[in-house]
């Protein structure tokens, strides 16, 4: 009975303002459930910044935009391997890749990974998760990227700016 009557000096100590009684205890406060931060939106200036560094170094850009359906194929392989060279070295210095599959190409393999996000499974697949199969491609990962800071007083957007010669 006396919790009732408890209640009773309660409700109208809060009713008329007065302090509540000495008896009533208040409650531990639960610490509150950690806030998970949003995740935030990917920054395409990160991409066009590599995109940048790659056209930059290998003129990868101007490769690809052009037409090259004129040029005999001697003439297109000699402009690839210089390109290939510049871009792989442009790669190398800003990330560091590793296959996702270290394995033999053609060979059967098992995924160990838990991710299933790594591994791609194609052909004739069935409804359940196979348990393996012949490896066609390592896949890539990124295990280390290391780009520059991105000036934020610079349009991210411009990728190579136009070249004017003064004669």
């Amino acid at each position: 009975m006396s919790r009732i009557l408890l209640a009773f000096r309660a409700f109208f100590a809060i009713l008329f303002g007065r302090p509540l009684p000495a008896e009533i205890k208040p409650a531990p406060a639960r610490p509150a459930a950690p806030v998970k931060p949003e995740p935030q939106p990917p920054n395409p200036a990160h991409a066009l910044q590599l995109l940048a560094i790659l056209q930059r170094d290998s003129r990868l850009l101007d490769f690809l935009m052009e037409d090259i359906a004129a040029f005999e194929d001697d003439q297109i392989g000699a402009a690839v391997r210089s390109l290939h060279d510049q871009a792989r070295d442009a790669l190398a210095r800003y990330l560091s890749l590793q296959p996702v599959i270290d394995g033999v190409e053609g060979a059967y393999t098992r995924p160990s990974l838990s991710d299933p996000s790594a591994v791609k499974f194609i052909g004739n697949v069935p409804a359940t998760k196979p348990e393996g199969g012949t490896l066609r491609h390592k896949g890539w990962r990124a295990a280390k990227v290391d780009l520059p800071a991105i000036n934020p007083k610079q349009d991210a957007t411009i990728i190579a700016p136009a070249e004017i010669e003064i004669e």
